[in-house]
C-alpha cells in the first residue's frame, strides 16, 4: 500500500522552500568512474541459485520457526527472544523482494513462486506490489523527480514527516489485512473502486501521488493470482480471529512480529538515500551520491540492511549485479579508485549518524521555513 498517504507533496514546489545550495548544484556524470565500475564487476553479474535458495529458505525457516515458539511458549523472556528473532529473519526473507524486481525471468527458476508461497502470500506482501514500481525507481529519468514512486525530498521537508512514515509503517498489518481482505474483493463488483485500489494501493512506494497504471500482458496474469491468494489468506485471517479460532494472544504476537518487519523495512528506507534532491532530474553520479553505502568494518547493517542493502548507493551504480556480489565489486572498487575518486563518498559509517543527518536537515528546513 501507498506507505505515506498521509505525506502530501508541497515540497516538491521549489519556489516555496529555501534550499543548500549543494543540493541543487548540477552534477555531471563522473565517466571515468563509471566505466571503470563496469569493466570491474561484469563477471559479477550472474546469480548463484543455490545462495538465492539457501539463504531464502534458511531465513524463513528460522522466522516462522522463531514465531511459532513466541505464540506458544510461556515465558516472557522466552517469547520476546524469539519475536525479535522472527522480525529479523521475516525482515530477511521479506527483503528478497527487492531481488526479484531486478532477476530476469528464469536466471534463478522457480523462485518468484517459492517467494510468494513462503513469504509474499503469507505476510501479504506479494512481488507484484514492488515489480514495476521499483524499476520506475532506477529509471534515469524519473530517480528523485515527482515521477518516482519511491521518492521523497525528506530532508527537505518538516520534522513531522519522519515519524508520520513510521507509523504507517508500524500499522501496515492492518491495511494490508484491509486492502487485500475487504478493498480487494469489493474491487471486483466496482470498475471505479477497482481502479482506485490499483492505482492507489497496490505498490510499495513512498510518493503519495505515484498512480500505478493498470497491469497489462504476463504481468497481469501474476499480479492476479497474486492477490487472489492473499486475498483469501487475508479474509480466512480476519475469520479466525473474528471467531476466536486464533487466539488473542497469538494474534497479538503476530501482528507484533509483522510490524516489527515493517518498521525495521521503513528505518532502513530512510538511511537509504540521502533525500536531499527537490525534483529536479539527476545524472547518474548524483543519483549515486544521494544514495547510501554503510560498508564493512561496520557489522550491524548485515541485520538492519540484509540481502546487499547496506551497498545500496553501489546497487544504484550497478543495478545489475546480485545481492551476493555486491561486497566483492565495492572490495574491487576501492582498491582500483583512489581515495579522492567520488565513489567513497557514498560510504558512511553507520544508522545513527545517518538518522541523526536526516532529522537534523528537517528540523534545520523548518527554521528556515520559519
Amino acid at each position: 500500500m501507498n506507505s505515506s498517504a498521509l505525506l502530501r507533496r508541497e515540497h516538491f514546489d521549489a519556489a516555496d522552500r529555501p534550499r543548500d545550495a549543494a543540493r541543487v548544484m548540477p552534477i555531471s556524470d563522473d565517466a571515468a568512474m563509471l566505466r571503470e565500475a563496469a569493466s570491474l564487476t561484469r563477471d559479477l553479474n550472474a546469480p548463484k541459485a543455490w545462495i538465492y535458495w539457501t539463504d531464502l529458505l534458511a531465513s524463513a525457516a528460522l522466522g516462522y520457526g522463531a514465531l511459532a515458539i513466541a505464540v506458544t511458549a510461556r515465558p516472557t523472556w522466552v517469547v520476546a527472544v524469539a519475536a525479535v528473532v522472527a522480525i529479523l529473519a521475516l525482515y530477511r526473507a521479506g527483503s528478497f523482494i527487492h531481488e526479484l524486481t531486478h532477476l530476469k525471468r528464469g536466471s534463478v527458476r522457480g523462485f518468484r513462486l517459492a517467494w510468494n508461497a513462503l513469504v509474499g502470500v503469507p505476510l501479504l506482501v506479494p512481488s507484484f506490489i514492488y515489480e514495476g514500481v521499483h524499476n520506475q525507481h532506477h529509471a534515469k529519468c524519473y530517480y528523485g523527480t515527482i515521477d518516482d514512486p519511491e521518492y521523497l525530498p525528506l530532508a527537505l521537508m518538516k520534522p513531522w514527516t519522519l515519524p508520520a512514515v513510521l507509523i504507517v509503517a508500524l500499522i501496515s498489518p492492518a491495511l494490508l489485512l484491509l486492502r487485500f481482505g475487504v478493498l480487494g474483493p469489493l474491487s471486483i463488483f466496482s470498475r471505479r473502486l477497482r481502479k482506485f485500489v490499483v492505482e492507489r494501493y497496490s505498490g510499495l512506494q513512498l510518493n503519495p501521488l505515484f498512480r500505478r497504471p493498470a497491469p497489462e500482458g504476463d504481468f497481469r496474469r501474476d499480479w492476479i493470482v497474486q492477490e487472489i491468494a492473499c486475498s483469501i489468506w487475508a479474509i480466512s485471517l480476519i475469520a479466525l480471529a473474528v471467531t476466536g479460532v486464533i487466539p488473542v494472544p497469538a494474534l497479538f504476537i503476530g501482528v507484533i512480529v509483522a510490524s516489527g518487519a515493517m518498521v525495521l523495512n521503513q528505518v532502513r528506507t530512510l538511511v537509504a538515500h540521502l533525500w536531499e534532491n527537490d525534483g529536479a532530474a539527476m545524472s547518474v553520479t548524483a543519483q549515486y551520491l544521494d544514495s547510501v553505502n554503510v560498508p564493512p568494518p561496520a557489522t550491524l547493517p548485515a541485520i538492519w540492511a540484509p540481502v546487499g542493502l547496506r551497498f545500496h548507493a553501489l546497487h544504484h551504480l550497478l543495478p545489475g549485479v546480485p545481492y551476493h556480489a555486491l561486497g566483492e565489486a565495492h572490495r574491487r572498487l576501492c582498491a582500483a579508485l583512489d581515495s579522492g575518486s567520488i565513489y567513497h563518498r557514498s560510504s558512511h559509517r553507520g544508522l545513527s549518524p545517518l538518522m541523526a543527518r536526516l532529522a537534523a536537515s528537517t528540523l534545520t528546513n523548518r527554521r528556515r521555513s520559519a
